[in-house]
């Protein structure tokens, strides 16, 4: 079988690291402005520092594809004009498009990096990969609607290009991402293909006569609402063999917006299972799907992978991602034999300072994973900045906690519950 990468996203610079730290081959990423999923607040890839951000992944021995795949306007073309040098400057991998304007721009002014050509641009057909490959691009991200056995068949008769496909991740009501609702809903101001969807397919919705104007009826019984545009999660964990057989070169996780948590244990559960399948195609991948349960979803399913998507692929109770297991902390650097802490005298050997996420007790058992670990352990101690003993951390809290095994290597350490609960 051929070498398959694993594309994870990127949405700030601590979750490119933690990708590719959890197994990432590339991580995808994206600018406000010209990318499809776009964050407002926090820490933000800007064009202050993509390259910043595109020389990290490097460093880490990943590729990095930059994003440009908004729907272009007049007025996005001008914006993209003036910071074209700063892309060139940043020197990705490759770019990621979907509009023609931006593809020529890009061609004309950066003729030297690769072209991704966006799912954005609901690639069917290998009669339309043919035409992307004619363009001068080098990979085709294909469309979510596709069956494996047409994947199959692209790769049979385009075989001189590179085909990526998503494999996890939210997934849009519309047709390949191409969605309306949420501009027309905001009147414009949150357009879906600018990067600032407002997730109406999320919403809860009732219906209203219109002869009787006021008067709403209820789709069904719920208390928690009725979300017919809802689609489950993709999880393709299980088909991965078939998808390697099938010749996809790039498997591609969503969820810039998501997590640092769900960045790292997603990649790790797929890196594992990539690696399996390459090593064997006829291993068992349950093992991974639980673990893709601990982590947010709305409940998963195949999509049009096997060509049976249907009524049971819409999540009609909940609007967001509940996930299998609590993300309990992250560690923050070390142990505190080798921190600079203010009151380390007070703090034993084997402590590390942690950033509570949610809330973890004294003598909980827990399961801390790495990039290269998975382990049970029990919570032995937690202590504040003064050394005080305390029985529990709360959520946001920067605490000490002793567990009753360490990680060989803590820097990128996080810790959850065990087990898997909120199955949907």
């Amino acid at each position: 079988m051929q070498d398959v990468e694993l594309l994870m996203p990127a949405g700030n610079l601590e979750k490119l690291e933690y990708a590719v730290k959890y197994g990432a081959d590339a991580v995808y990423l994206g600018v406000v402005d010209f990318s499809l999923r776009a964050m407002r607040k926090g820490s933000l890839i800007t064009m202050e520092n993509l390259k910043e951000a595109v020389d990290l992944a490097h460093s880490l021995g990943a590729k990095a594809y930059v994003t440009i795949n908004i729907f272009a306007f007049n007025n996005d073309i001008k914006q993209l004009e003036a910071c074209l040098d700063k892309f060139k400057d940043a020197n990705p991998d490759a770019f990621i498009i979907s509009d023609y304007g931006i593809l020529n721009l890009i061609k004309r002014n950066i003729p030297n990096v690769p072209l991704h050509i966006s799912t954005q641009t609901n690639t069917l057909n290998y009669e339309s990969v043919k035409f992307w490959r004619d363009l001068g691009a080098s990979r085709v991200i294909l469309a979510r609607e596709l069956p494996i056995a047409d994947i199959a068949e692209i790769r049979r008769r385009v075989p001189d290009i590179e085909l990526e496909c998503f494999v996890h991740g939210a997934q849009c009501v519309s047709f390949s991402g191409r969605c309306l609702l949420s501009d027309y809903f905001s009147k414009g101001e949150r357009k879906a293909n600018h990067g600032n969807c407002s997730q109406p397919c999320r919403w809860s919705y009732k219906l209203v006569e219109e002869t009787r104007p006021g008067e709403f009826l209820e789709i069904n019984q719920d208390d928690r609402g009725s979300h017919i545009l809802s689609p489950k999660d993709l999880c393709l964990v299980k088909q991965l063999p078939q998808l390697i057989e099938a010749g996809v070169n790039s498997l591609k996780v969503e969820g810039r917006t998501k997590s640092l948590y769900y960045v790292s244990a997603v990649a790790k559960a797929y890196r594992q299972a990539i690696d399996e399948v390459l090593k064997n195609p006829s291993a068992d991948m349950e093992k991974y799907f639980t673990e893709l349960q601990k982590v947010g979803n709305r409940g998963y399913t195949t999509g049009f992978a096997l060509g049976d998507n249907n009524g049971e692929s819409y999540s009609y109770d909940i609007s967001k991602g509940l996930a299998g297991a609590d993300f309990l902390c992250e560690f923050q650097t070390c142990g505190s034999n080798n921190c600079q802490i203010s009151n380390a005298d007070l703090i034993s050997d084997n402590y590390y300072l942690v950033k509570i996420k949610n809330k973890m007790l004294l003598g909980d058992e827990v399961e801390i994973i790495t990039p290269d670990e998975q382990f049970t352990v029990t919570v032995e101690g937690i202590k504040n900045e003064e050394g005080e003993d305390l029985s529990l951390g709360n959520t946001n809290d920067d605490v000490y906690v002793k567990f009753s095994q360490s990680p060989k290597d803590p820097k990128y350490a996080l810790v959850r519950t065990i087990g898997v609960k909120n199955v949907h």
